[in-house]
């Protein structure tokens, strides 16, 4: 593993405080996306990654409808700090959101009804490592992101918004922005507890 790679592991860290500013091009953000998208394995290469990069007036209005999607749910008396994490988001520079194509996946289940069970779960395995590939890279291009779960809430409201294809499940949202405070720092288990090394 090169030091380069092992680095941007390690300086990959969760970012709640980022401006509307980057370092780099929106071209180079669409690239960091696209390249992600097109090399992150994929049970039998099945490719069913989806995503959305919104950037601007849609990024700000993802974290808009967000906000008006839990005002009803969130108590009255919570929902300042709701309202507050809304704002942390709409801060940032723009928002990937992330996808599984459901009909790629059913098709699979239909052609290799041996393994139906797992390709859902080999769906989500590979949607991870694409938000983690994404997220490193971006981090290594000297923005700051965070990783959210306002799905399924916000579903239906984003589909229609942005006219993407009732097939397409939401798993994730990714606000990220030029960091402007650095992040708590993180503690870690021992690895002797997680790692076993058997020859």
């Amino acid at each position: 593993m090169s030091k380069n790679f092992r680095e941007a592991i390690e300086n990959r860290r969760s970012f709640y405080v980022i401006s509307k500013e980057s370092p780099i091009t929106d071209d180079e953000i669409k690239n960091i996306v696209e390249h992600a998208v097109k090399y992150v394995p994929s049970s039998f290469n099945s490719q069913s990654a989806r995503a959305v990069v919104l950037l601007g007036e849609q990024h700000d209005k993802l974290w808009d409808i967000t906000r008006e999607t839990l005002r009803p749910i969130v108590p009255e008396e919570s929902f300042g700090s709701t309202n507050e994490k809304m704002n942390a988001f709409q801060n940032g520079y723009g928002t990937v959101l992330f996808f599984e194509d459901q009909a790629v996946v059913s098709g699979l289940q239909e052609q290799f009804s041996l393994y139906k069970d797992n390709f859902p779960v080999w769906s989500l395995q590979s949607s991870g490592m694409l938000q983690f590939v994404v997220w490193t890279a971006l981090e290594d291009a000297g923005l700051g992101a965070s990783l959210q779960h306002y799905n399924p809430l916000i579903d239906d409201q984003v589909k229609a918004q942005w006219n993407l294809p009732e097939n397409w499940k939401l798993l994730a949202q990714m606000p990220f922005g030029k960091p402007v405070a650095d992040p708590s720092k993180k503690s870690f288990l021992p690895l002797e507890d997680r790692v076993k090394l058997v020859k």
